[in-house]
């Protein structure tokens, strides 16, 4: 008998935040935190959430600033504030553990949560998410110099992206004619439309300007990495326009448990490849199920 899994939606306010999250699977599997990337929303995990609850409890939040959520007009709208606000839906809802999902703008939420609290990490999902030097190319050369004095001189010299064309780009630009075709066009429509409301854009760079501090931590993940090794999943769309796939070696050289697959696809890979990776994900979320509970 077919058995599938369906996906909840719900809006709850935690830490402050009108906090829209998607959530399938049941309570008592091993949770996984799907963290998505700028400018989306949960919406990015609707292929892959019915297949991996069928070995977990998947939630996908819209992080403040995205998609539903809606948050005060005092919320700091830093990564680490994003953080505390997920830790604290993460234990209103009683998901105590959980596999990370680290992918771009989602990484440092990721990050500041297992600095913060390793021992809940079951382990990392790592899909275009920088964390290392060696994947910030020379397009971030304007980027690092604005974080380092953000004047309006140098903010001139930032490139312009936070708008539809930009939007479009994170889905489409930079990658070889053969992979656009396999994009829905609805993805950055609708990232756009949710994006062009009253006072997100102002949202967006202020989230942009704190990705500096993020920059600043890539120590102490590393060092995060060598001391827990927590067991790790990379999947990497190896035409990604932002980030290096030097990146990919940096990774494999602090993680012992990295298990590493390299596609012919594009920045946002689950647009493309969700079957590929959630057939893996499935895999690795049940096999590092199995050994922390022989350990």
């Amino acid at each position: 008998m077919l058995h599938i899994e369906k996906t909840r939606h719900h809006l709850m306010k935690v830490d402050g935040v009108n906090l829209f999250y998607r959530e399938a699977g049941r309570h008592n599997n091993p949770g996984v935190l799907l963290l998505h990337g700028q400018p989306c929303s949960s919406y990015s995990f609707r292929h892959i959430m019915s297949p991996l609850a069928e070995v977990a409890w998947v939630v996908a939040p819209d992080l403040p600033g995205f998609g539903f959520t809606e948050a005060p007009d005092d919320y700091a709208y830093t990564f680490e504030a994003m953080a505390r606000t997920i830790d604290a839906l993460t234990r209103e809802i009683g998901m105590e553990r959980f596999f990370l999902y680290v992918h771009d703008f989602g990484a440092p939420v990721a990050y500041y949560l297992a600095l913060a609290h390793p021992d809940r990490v079951l382990g990392l999902i790592i899909q275009n998410g920088n964390a290392h030097e060696e994947g910030l190319g020379p397009d971030w050369d304007a980027n690092k110099i604005y974080w380092s004095d953000p004047t309006p001189e140098n903010k001139r010299m930032l490139p312009e992206w936070l708008n539809f064309e930009g939007v479009r780009h994170t889905y489409v630009g930079d990658i070889p004619d053969r992979l656009k075709p396999l994009f829905a066009p609805e993805g950055w429509h609708l990232d756009w439309e949710r994006m062009s409301r009253s006072g997100r854009v102002d949202i967006q760079f202020r989230i942009f300007e704190d990705y500096g501090r993020y920059v600043a931590l890539f120590p102490d993940i590393s060092a995060y990495h060598r001391k827990h090794q927590p067991p790790a999943l990379l999947l990497w769309g190896r035409h990604d326009p932002y980030f290096e796939i030097e990146e990919v070696l940096a990774y494999a050289r602090e993680l012992d448990r990295l298990d590493m697959h390299i596609y012919d696809g594009a920045h946002l890979l689950l647009e493309t490849h969700y079957q590929e990776c959630a057939a893996l994900m499935h895999e690795f979320i049940l096999n590092n199920t199995n050994q922390s509970a022989q350990g």
